[in-house]
């Protein structure tokens, strides 16, 4: 039978996660920050996200470290709360919203990349449809090959990442105003109820900009020597990039007043039309669809293996367990996640997919591993852990109660839809268990 290979290494580890991280999301979330917060304090929102990121990336490091294997958050929920008891439901749970939200993520990066597209060629909502459309059949064939030459691909779209960020960065700084959104940062601050909503409603935003910085995880049985390389290349993305966004958002506005950046479609072409010229916005444009396609190329990656361990561990579907005979990936399950991603790129807007990815996974993917580390500390040797979080368990603690506070803030309606998700999937899996005499019958 053929299996997983471990061909990832630290540098390619931490590539998949940074591109996954990053995506069309900064660019896009930007201006809807600033907005929300409606001040010079918008950075705030984008240090919350760093926060939950780090504290969250803690609880993903020990799962990661004692549990690599493909398909991530499956596993940690399945041994966290027992192979042969709630388990078996909890990772059918997840596997369940994960056929329903991973598209959504695919799709809203092939969504963003067409959205600013129309900033080098006018589109028509029809022609937009095409463009995001085509981004998501291009990636699906892209990773239809062996993980090592992906992880080659993966490093060489991380560089023009990079390049892209300092770029932005490097022109706030040569404007010579870079430092006057940090003085300015607590201008008409106040710490009161509505600061408390707006950053809620904002870092909804944020930390789906921050979103990633786990997908490694996914890959767990194609990491070399993951005990370290798993938890270092969570680490180093999150610093990363929250360093990064910081400072792109810095030099942003020290350009492009934040009253101004607030209402933009397309504010990264905009600011760097104002220091180079037409000629330098288009070129960043191209960049940033650059970033925005890496993105969707990293997270159908790492989603492809969920399906996959679930049916390879004789919890869902065995069509999804095949492994191409060659190339040894999952074809069945990529194909199948592109090709919902597809119809939901074709069908769906931005504006509601953003919003509903955080919804529909807070409860049993963030919410539900934490509590399931709590579990696995109380059952297990310390030991058995490669890598402890310091200061356990305020870490834990403190990502359970900032998810819970996003999770109102993503609003009434899709807090509710998320909840119905998970209903459905119970009630499928009552009915599944039933039939094969599982957990709890």
């Amino acid at each position: 039978m053929a299996i997983l290979e471990r061909k990832l290494g630290l540098g390619q580890a931490t590539a998949i996660n940074m591109i996954d991280m990053v995506g069309i999301g900064p660019f896009i979330t930007l201006p809807m920050v600033i907005g929300m917060m409606n001040g010079p304090y918008f950075l705030y929102a984008w240090i919350a996200g760093a926060l939950l990121s780090i504290v969250d990336g803690m609880v993903w490091s020990e799962l990661g470290a004692a549990f690599p294997k493909a398909g991530g958050s499956y596993n940690f929920l399945k041994e966290a709360y027992g192979k042969n008891g709630a388990g078996k439901m909890m990772s059918f749970l997840f596997v369940w919203q994960t056929m329903i939200q991973a598209p959504l993520v695919i799709a809203s990066a092939a969504i963003g990349f067409a959205k600013y597209f129309s900033y080098l060629l006018p589109l028509t909502s029809i022609t937009e449809k095409m463009v995001s459309g085509g981004v998501v059949i291009l990636i699906v064939v892209l990773l239809y090959r062996k993980i090592d030459a992906i992880g080659k691909i993966s490093v060489f779209l991380w560089t023009g990442v990079i390049i892209t960020l300092l770029w932005i960065i490097g022109g706030g700084i040569m404007h010579g105003n870079f430092l006057t959104p940090v003085k300015n940062i607590n201008n008409g601050l106040s710490v009161d109820y509505a600061f408390v909503t707006a950053i809620g409603f904002a870092s909804v935003k944020s930390v789906y900009s921050y979103l990633g910085y786990y997908n490694i995880c996914h890959l767990g049985s194609e990491i070399k020597n993951p005990a370290k390389n798993i938890p270092r290349s969570m680490f180093i993305s999150i610093a990363g990039i929250a360093v990064l966004y910081l400072l792109m958002n810095i030099s942003v506005v020290s350009v492009i007043p934040w009253q101004q950046a607030r209402n933009s479609d397309f504010v990264i072409s905009e600011f760097m039309e104002v220091l180079f010229g037409h000629t330098a916005a288009t070129i960043v444009t191209c960049l940033i669809l650059w970033v925005a396609f890496a993105s969707v190329f990293s997270a159908t990656l790492g989603y492809s293996r969920i399906p996959y361990a679930a049916a390879a561990d004789g919890e869902f579907f065995k069509i999804f367990a095949k492994l191409h005979p060659a190339k040894k990936f999952p074809y069945v399950s990529l194909l199948f996640l592109g090709a919902v991603a597809f119809i939901f790129s074709m069908l769906l807007k931005l504006s509601e997919v953003i919003s509903a990815i955080l919804a529909m996974r807070i409860m049993i993917q963030f919410i539900g591993q934490a509590i399931g580390l709590f579990i696995l500390r109380r059952k297990m040797d310390k030991s058995f852990f490669p890598y402890k979080m310091p200061l356990f368990p305020l870490p834990v603690i403190l990502a359970i109660a900032l998810w819970l506070f996003i999770l109102i803030s993503t609003g009434t309606d899709l807090m509710l839809s998320g909840f119905v998700v998970i209903l459905l999937g119970t009630l499928v899996y009552f009915i599944k268990a039933r039939f094969q005499k599982e957990w709890p019958f």
